[in-house]
C-alpha cells in the first residue's frame, strides 16, 4: 500500500487516459524522470464516463478509476470562451463529438461568437491535473494559459483545439508551433510542474 505522497524516479505510473494525443504529451512530458509509463488499457481500464460539474471532479473520476496498487496521473482539460460564458469548458470533448469533429466544434464556436456581435474572442484553456497514491492520497492542480481563438485554425502540429487557439504572447497558435515547444508552455505542463515540484523526491 502507498502511504507516501512522494513518487521516485524510476517508478511506474498510470497515466489514467485513452486520448492518444494527452499520453503522449505526457511522455514526453515526462521523458527526463524515467518512469515507466503506463496506461488505463495497459491496466484493463475501459474509458470512465465524465459526470464531474468541474475539470478537478472529472480529473479526481479518471484518476480513481486506477487500482490502489498503482500510483496514477489524469488530466481533465478544455477550452473556455469568455464571450460563451465558458463554453465548452468541461465539456470540450464531448462538443466536438455532438459537432462532428474538431474543425466543426472550431467553426461552430467562432460562429457562435460572431453571432453575439462580439469582438471580445479572448479564451484560455485549463487543465486540472490529480495525482493519486492511494484512496485516501489524492492531490490535484490546477495550469490555465489565456489567449485568443482564431478563424481560420491554422497548424498541423498538437491536436483538439490547438489549431483555434493562439497564446498570449504569441503570434501562432498552438498548432502551429513545433510541438515540442508548446507542450513545454501549455496549460498542462503548468500543472505538471506544480505537481512534480511539490511529489517527486530527488532522494
Amino acid at each position: 500500500m502507498q502511504l507516501s505522497s512522494k513518487f521516485y524516479r524510476g517508478d511506474k505510473i498510470v497515466i489514467a487516459s485513452h486520448n492518444e494525443g494527452k499520453i503522449n504529451e505526457f511522455k514526453t512530458l515526462l521523458a527526463d524522470y524515467n518512469f515507466q509509463i503506463v496506461t488505463s488499457n495497459d491496466v484493463g481500464i475501459k474509458d470512465v464516463k465524465e459526470t464531474g460539474k468541474s475539470f478537478q471532479e472529472n480529473s479526481l473520476i479518471k484518476v480513481k478509476s486506477i487500482p490502489d496498487k498503482y500510483i496514477a496521473i489524469s488530466d481533465d482539460s478544455g477550452l473556455s470562451v469568455n464571450s460563451l460564458g465558458g463554453k465548452p469548458g468541461i465539456y470540450s470533448s464531448r462538443f466536438q463529438k455532438n459537432c462532428g469533429g474538431w474543425f466543426e466544434a472550431m467553426e461552430r464556436i467562432y460562429s457562435d461568437v460572431k453571432r453575439k456581435k462580439s469582438k471580445d474572442f479572448s479564451a484560455k484553456f485549463t487543465c486540472c491535473l490529480s495525482i493519486k497514491f492511494s484512496k485516501d492520497l489524492i492531490f490535484s492542480y490546477l495550469g490555465e494559459v489565456k489567449g485568443k481563438i482564431v478563424w481560420p485554425p491554422k497548424g498541423k502540429n498538437g491536436f483538439g483545439y490547438d489549431p483555434f487557439f493562439i497564446p498570449e504572447g504569441y503570434e501562432k497558435t498552438f498548432a502551429e508551433m513545433p510541438h515540442s515547444d508548446k507542450i513545454f508552455i501549455d496549460h498542462r505542463s503548468i500543472a505538471l510542474k506544480k505537481l512534480i515540484k511539490l511529489h517527486l523526491s530527488d532522494s
